[in-house]
């Protein structure tokens, strides 16, 4: 049985490809399968073959699929440790480059890319950076681009804040509605939104960082490699690789171009 799934699977993913050109063919399997079995139950179907035939004639089931499968995890300051460390590790390199670019690839709905933005701003850097944030999911970007957020998930966002080594209050940043915050407009002075995608686009500027954080856990090995090969090319030399918790360089084809600037929050100089 988990074997007829597993070429339902394969089958439905091809289908995808073919019909949308989103590509989630090498994504980890285990993460495909759950979410494809979800998906299966929230449409009222009883197998992924079902799914499939409906997802390629409805183009509202296949948009709600695509979002399922292209993570859309994400909070302003996800990880205050890790914005510590940016500051104290990353922010004093930034300082001895006229201009700064940076790319978040799979920025989701853009709340970690603001997070970004409001660093670089409290440590006088955002007026010459420029922030590309890229994400497959063109329904995310969107969101992303009105630079708003739940108005109940802001008493969460400040102290995450706070974690992080805040120096402001962050009440400065954002504007409370009725039921959304909208976050300053000058945060979104120095960034592009665009569609990217990780497993079939290319690279598309050189970059003093660039932040990939929980986006390669979801994606097997091969594509975990190839992804690397991306971000490896995209980084100018002692550019800054940034890594999610769970996600390391180790047993890569390019471990041994970089070295460690912080082993703990992923944080990683390019050096060959």
């Amino acid at each position: 049985m988990r074997e007829i799934e597993e070429v339902e699977i394969a089958l439905l993913l091809e289908g995808v490809y073919r019909a949308t050109g989103y590509d989630f063919r090498d994504y980890a399997l285990g993460s495909l399968r759950r979410r494809l079995r979800s998906r299966t139950k929230e449409e009222g179907l009883r197998s992924i073959s079902e799914l499939q035939g409906k997802v390629l004639r409805d183009s509202g089931a296949l948009t709600r699929l695509i979002g399922d499968l292209s993570i859309s995890v994400t909070s302003m300051f996800r990880d205050p440790n890790f914005y510590r460390a940016f500051r104290e590790k990353v922010i004093p390199l930034l300082r001895t480059y006229p201009f700064v670019r940076i790319w978040a690839a799979g920025c989701a709905t853009g709340e970690e890319v603001y997070s970004l933005a409001i660093v670089l701003a409290e440590e006088g850097l955002y007026e010459r950076t420029r922030i590309y944030a890229t994400d497959v999911n063109e329904v995310a970007l969107d969101r992303a681009r009105e630079g708003t957020v739940p108005l109940g998930k802001m008493k969460d966002y400040t102290e995450n804040y706070i974690k992080a080594g805040g120096t402001q209050a962050f009440s400065e940043y954002y504007q409370a509605g009725d039921e959304t915050a909208r976050l300053s407009r000058a945060l979104m002075d120095n960034i592009v939104f665009a569609q990217h995608d990780l497993v079939s686009d290319r690279a598309f500027n050189e970059f003093n960082v660039i932040l990939c954080r929980n986006v390669m856990i979801y994606f097997g090995t091969s594509l975990q490699e190839r992804v690397h090969e991306l971000l490896y090319g995209s980084l100018v030399m002692f550019g800054v690789l940034a890594l999610g918790q769970r996600e390391s360089l180790r047993f890569t084809p390019h471990m041994r171009h970089y070295e460690e600037i912080d082993v703990s929050h992923k944080l990683y100089k390019k050096v060959v």
